[in-house]
């Protein structure tokens, strides 16, 4: 008898996508969400959070890249690096690439996601988990950016869920402005801002409150293909805006040494600087300068 089980993406009412399932890996409800992990016939294994994909192993390089590459090398000399989310370590196994990055801090308030993505997922962070650098914390992020230490931080990735549920609380103007002062001097955040096409409230609402804590705000894109809908946009937010123009050959020269030039499979210098010339209907959500 055929196997035919299929699992339909629950982001929109109206609207998604669904895989066929070779077989499930795991399914559990956490304290915070339900979580399934399992392997799909197309895009290898796939972890979904309330029943919306967080991330397959065949298009996990798109995202991963660009949300930890581009910050770092735009920033040029990024030593202490705050990730937010990203409880599968894909995240946290980018910034590590780095050559310059000395610490690494990991805050995932969900500790099943991690432990699943390290018994299920275990190509996705790599020796991320057991680097010296790193610092892994089953903790809140709202609380952990509350308390943090002044210009402790370089760089914050918040690779969070929507801005619905156990996300929602990454998006408020308290916790940007707590994010710029625990910033260094030219400390910028990037987190993830939904796809436009279907999602464009979220870009817009979070650049107007990113816009009260920071003065350089805008966003850049990465094509994603089970983030379905088009572009995946990337909320900017520095404090100088001489990070996001830096000129492709300077983006090479620190890419090479920083060890990631020609180790990527998304992100390149052209790539980078070219994310950040928006589609007019991506740019006309952002604040006017």
């Amino acid at each position: 008898m055929a196997y035919d089980l299929w699992v339909n993406e629950t982001l929109y009412a109206a609207w998604g996508q669904r895989f066929r399932v070779k077989r499930e890996l795991a399914r559990v409800r956490s304290d915070f969400q339900d979580i399934m992990v399992f392997e799909s016939e197309t895009h290898g294994r796939v972890m979904m959070l309330d029943g919306v994909v967080q991330i397959t192993e065949a298009d996990e390089f798109s995202y991963q890249e660009m949300i930890a590459h581009v910050p770092l090398l735009a920033h040029g000399a990024a030593k202490d690096v705050l990730i937010i989310g990203a409880g599968d370590g894909g995240v946290l196994r980018r910034v590590l690439q780095h050559k310059g990055v000395e610490r690494a801090v990991m805050v995932e308030i969900d500790g099943e996601v991690i432990r699943l993505a390290k018994e299920f997922l275990p190509t996705i962070a790599g020796d991320a988990w057991s680097d010296p650098r790193a610092e892994v914390l089953v903790a809140d992020g709202i609380d952990y950016v509350r308390r943090a230490p002044d210009a402790s931080f370089d760089v914050v990735i918040v690779d969070s869920t929507d801005p619905i549920g156990v996300g929602e609380v990454l998006f408020t103007d308290e916790f940007y402005a707590n994010c710029a002062r625990l910033l260094t001097a030219r400390g910028l955040v990037v987190n993830q801002c939904g796809v436009p096409q279907m999602q464009a409230d979220e870009l817009r609402e979070t650049s107007v409150r990113r816009g009260k804590a920071f003065p350089d705000i805008w966003a850049y894109v990465a094509a994603v293909p089970t983030y379905v809908g088009g572009f995946m946009t990337l909320g900017w937010a520095a404090k100088d805006a001489a990070c996001r123009a830096v000129p492709v050959e300077e983006i090479r020269r620190r890419a090479a040494a920083a060890g990631i030039l020609g180790a990527t499979r998304y992100w390149t210098p052209e790539i980078h600087a070219g994310a950040f010339h928006l589609p007019p209907y991506i740019a006309e959500h952002l604040p006017r300068g």
